[in-house]
C-alpha cells in the first residue's frame, strides 16, 4: 500500500473510530467503507475492521465500565445467543438485493425514532437518562440471538442493531445502552476474528498502522461519551450514525 493512502486511511479510521466509540460502537461499517473506498483487497477487508472493532470496543468497554453505565443484567441475555447465531449468520450468504435495502430502511426508521424520541424530551425538559422499563427475560434472549444473526448477515459487531432497540423499548437510557453496545460488539467481534483466523490464520500487514489510528480516536470518543456528552447528544450522534449508515446501504443497491 502506497504510503500517502496508508496515511490518508489512518486518519480516516482515526475519524471514524472517535465518532462510534463516542456512543458504544466500534465503526466496523466505517471502515469497511473506507476500505473499499481506497481499494482494500476485500481479503484484508474483514480480519482488519474485526480486528478494529475489537480494540475501539474494548475501550469503550472499559471506561464506561469504570463510570458505572455497564450492567451485566442487561448485557448477557442478549450476548448468550448472539455469538452462536453471528457464527450461523457469517455462513449464510443472501443476496445483496434482499438484505441490503431492508436492513437500510430498519436503520433509517431506528434514526428517524431516536431523532424525534429526542427532540420530544428536550422540549419538554425531560432527561434522557430518566428511569427504564424493565426487560422480560425471553424477550431478550430472542431479540439476542436475532440480532445476532443480523450481525452475522451484515458482517458488523451487532452494536448498531442494539442500541437503538434498547433506547427504542426503554430497556436502558443512553449511557447503559452504550456501556451494553460496547461489549456486546466486543465478544461478537471477538468471536468472527477467531472464526476468520481458524480458516486463514493472517492479518493484514498494514493492520498495525490502523490499530494506532484506532486506539487513538477510540479513547478520545470512548472518553466524550462516558463523561462529557449528555444523554441528549449521545442519542444525537447516534442518529446520525443509524441515518447515515441506513443510506449508504440503500444507495448501494442504486
Amino acid at each position: 500500500m502506497a504510503t500517502g493512502t496508508l496515511l490518508l486511511l489512518v486518519g480516516l479510521v482515526t475519524a471514524i473510530a472517535l465518532l462510534y466509540a463516542s456512543v458504544g460502537h466500534g465503526g466496523a461499517s466505517g471502515y469497511l467503507a473506507v476500505m473499499a473506498l481506497l481499494d482494500v483487497a476485500p481479503a484484508e477487508m474483514r480480519p482488519a475492521a474485526l480486528a478494529l472493532n475489537i480494540l475501539v470496543a474494548a475501550i469503550g468497554t472499559a471506561k464506561f465500565y469504570r463510570r458505572g453505565y455497564f450492567s451485566w443484567r442487561l448485557f448477557w441475555p442478549f450476548a448468550l445467543l448472539s455469538m452462536p447465531m453471528a457464527y450461523v449468520g457469517g455462513r449464510l450468504v443472501l443476496p445483496d438485493v434482499v438484505y441490503r435495502p431492508v436492513v437500510g430502511a430498519v436503520l433509517v426508521w431506528a434514526a428517524y425514532r431516536l431523532y424525534r424520541q429526542t427532540g420530544r424530551r428536550a422540549r419538554s425538559g425531560t432527561s434522557c437518562d430518566e428511569s427504564t422499563r424493565p426487560f422480560i427475560l425471553s424477550v431478550a434472549l430472542a431479540a439476542g440471538a436475532g440480532l445476532g444473526l443480523l450481525s452475522g448477515l451484515t458482517g458488523v459487531g451487532g452494536g448498531i442493531f442494539l442500541s437503538p432497540l434498547l433506547l427504542l423499548a426503554g430497556w436502558a437510557d443512553a449511557r447503559a445502552t452504550s456501556a451494553v453496545a460496547a461489549a456486546f460488539i466486543l465478544v461478537n467481534s471477538v468471536a468472527g476474528l477467531l472464526g476468520h483466523l481458524a480458516q486463514y490464520p493472517a492479518l493484514p500487514a498494514f493492520l498495525p498502522w490502523l490499530a494506532v489510528g484506532a486506539l487513538a480516536g477510540g479513547w478520545a470518543g470512548a472518553e466524550l461519551g462516558s463523561r462529557r456528552f449528555s444523554g441528549t447528544g449521545i442519542r444525537r450522534v447516534l442518529a446520525l450514525i443509524l441515518l447515515g449508515a441506513g443510506v449508504k446501504m440503500i444507495l448501494a443497491m442504486a
